[in-house]
């Protein structure tokens, strides 16, 4: 699955990165890596943009940019 199909309070781990190389450098400047634990926190009103929950901080990504990244969700 993708991140942009992680529900609020849902967790996943980071399982891979598809995203352009421009975008693929700035995620993996956010700390999006593989084998990072995210938690969806929740999604604006009109699902965009999605607020996230890793490594000790919050970080909000729009849908088009969250689809980019792989995601195995975590009971």
């Amino acid at each position: 699955m993708t991140l942009d199909q992680l529900q609020p309070n849902h967790r996943g781990r980071v399982t891979a990165l598809t995203a352009p190389a421009g975008l693929l450098q700035r995620l993996m400047q956010f700390g999006l890596l593989e084998g990072t634990e995210i938690e969806c926190v929740r999604r604006a009103p009109a699902g965009d943009p999605i607020e996230f929950r890793l490594l000790g901080y919050a970080l909000s990504l729009r849908r088009d940019e969250a689809r980019f990244v792989q995601v195995e969700a975590q009971p």
